[in-house]
């Protein structure tokens, strides 16, 4: 009797096509990431590499010379993210949720225009609102003082209290195009039907985006806000280019990327400790690790009640 059942053939297309991928980013990002954590676990005593285990992040955590450095980048990287968190996306959906109406007129142009920031480059970013805010050269004092608003001028970029909220306003510039992007893919998304049904209900304007728009776009605004915090804290390039590597004034703008970087590197009379960069690098995985588990397992397992 003839065997009816047929052994399905290994599909090799799909290894050939993905192979490449797994290739290089196994080159970029997975021997770099166990690299990192493996230089975490040793240190140079008398010009030979020694494993001391997890001694470097006891003297990360527990000697006051770095614990003192790692708790205030840390801080300044969470108010980094919290800025963006109550002001980029907030702002990011009003865009979206505006560029989305049926009757507004010129709207791929305005949302063209809100993107443009995204697409420059850091350094360019960085150096051209130094040099706008400025109090010696820049155009901010002179515009404030047109409308008559010179006396809220500052030099917000040389205060300590002022230079990473200014900052993160200036990241918040460059890159709320991507929120309302996203947002207003998804509420392009939305059935008809569901639209249509509610204004039957009476439900329109404002009210059907309260009520009706808001709730089922909440997946997306979910994994908005988990893309803000690993992109807030890979961040580096922006403060190193506004502030340099010391992140100043007195470090007040000081984050983990130029933390590790100063560590890692060296800079200045300060030696590079590649050792202690990978164990601050390792303690930025593990805090990203941990806020984007707690999101799919605390979060987004609640969110999808939402979806449609």
């Amino acid at each position: 009797m003839p065997d009816t059942q047929t052994k399905p053939k290994f599909r090799w297309h799909i290894v050939v096509f993905l192979a490449p991928a797994v290739l290089v980013y196994t080159a970029v990002m997975i021997y770099p990431l166990f690299n990192t954590l493996r230089l975490s676990l040793f240190t140079v005593i008398d010009q030979e590499r020694v494993f001391v285990g997890l001694q470097n992040f006891r003297t990360l955590f527990g000697e006051t010379v770095w614990s003192t450095q790692f708790w205030n980048a840390l801080g300044n990287n969470f108010w980094f993210f919290v800025v963006h968190m109550l002001v980029q996306n907030p702002i990011g959906v009003a865009l979206a949720a505006i560029l989305s109406h049926p009757k507004l007129r010129f709207a791929s142009f305005y949302r063209s225009a809100i993107f443009i920031p995204t697409i420059l480059s850091f350094v360019i970013v960085g150096f051209a609102w130094k040099l706008i805010l400025s109090p010696i050269w820049g155009i901010a004092p002179g515009m404030l003082d047109a409308v008559g608003l010179k006396s809220l001028y500052a030099p917000w970029l040389g205060k300590e209290a002022y230079a990473l909220t200014a900052l993160s306003l200036v990241s918040v510039w460059q890159f709320v195009g991507i929120p309302m992007m996203l947002i207003y893919a998804a509420l392009l998304s939305i059935p008809d039907e569901i639209l249509e049904a509610a204004e039957v209900e009476g439900i329109t304007g404002f009210a059907s985006f309260w009520k009706i728009k808001l709730p089922l776009i909440l997946p997306s605004i979910g994994i908005i806000s988990i893309l803000t915090f690993v992109a807030n804290f890979n961040a580096f390039d922006l403060i190193y280019a506004a502030q340099g590597a010391l992140a100043g004034p007195d470090f007040s703008t000081d984050i983990l990327g130029t933390f590790m970087y100063r560590t890692f590197f060296g800079f200045q009379l300060q030696l590079g400790d590649p050792h202690m960069g990978s164990t601050i690098a390792s303690a930025m995985f593990a805090i990203i690790l941990v806020g984007v588990c707690l999101y799919l397992f605390g979060i987004q397992s609640r969110m999808r009640r939402y979806q449609f």
